[in-house]
């Protein structure tokens, strides 16, 4: 049911914060395409795929804290990130013209990149472009580090700085 990730070796391991938020981009891609709530979802992973072994594939163990935080801080504040992610959008890229494993990508960064200053910039944009990596092998990448990078410009006032190739 989940969009899985793709086999990249020159993705780096991801470590505990790392994984939750790679497997909050996959509840979101989830509840965005089959419409499930955030409690049942929350629920799923935490019980079903978080460390686990799902379809002969080991889920890395990941900080529950750290989804539970992601994923219900992007539908809790969902009005507010997604308006943040169009204004950092190219006018010919609306939002809606993203498909939805992008959208929960730039959702779970500008969430991060609006409310956990205790996280610098630089660290939050650099592991979204890794998951985006771990999906896409052409410019998807490259657009996720474009409007995290704009984004936490204009939030923090400071960006990454570096090529997302």
């Amino acid at each position: 049911m989940t969009q899985a990730p793709r086999d990249h070796s020159t993705v780096r391991q991801a470590n505990k914060r790392g994984a939750a938020r790679l497997a909050a981009v996959q509840a979101l891609y989830q509840m965005d395409v089959a419409g499930s709530g955030l409690l049942e979802i929350t629920a799923e992973y935490e019980a079903f795929r978080l460390g686990k072994e799902v379809d002969g594939a080991q889920y890395r163990e990941a900080d529950p804290q750290w989804f539970r935080a992601i994923l219900s801080g992007v539908v809790e504040n969902q009005k507010t990130v997604d308006p943040v992610i169009r204004q950092a959008l190219t006018e010919d890229w609306p939002l809606s013209r993203l498909d939805s494993t992008l959208r929960a990508i730039l959702r779970a960064g500008v969430y991060e990149l609006m409310k956990r200053e205790d996280v610098p910039a630089a660290v939050i944009v650099t592991e979204y472009v890794d998951i985006a990596k771990a999906f896409y092998s052409e410019d998807e990448p490259k657009l996720v580090n474009a409007v995290l990078d704009r984004v936490s410009r204009r939030l923090r006032g400071e960006g990454r700085g570096r090529d997302a190739s």
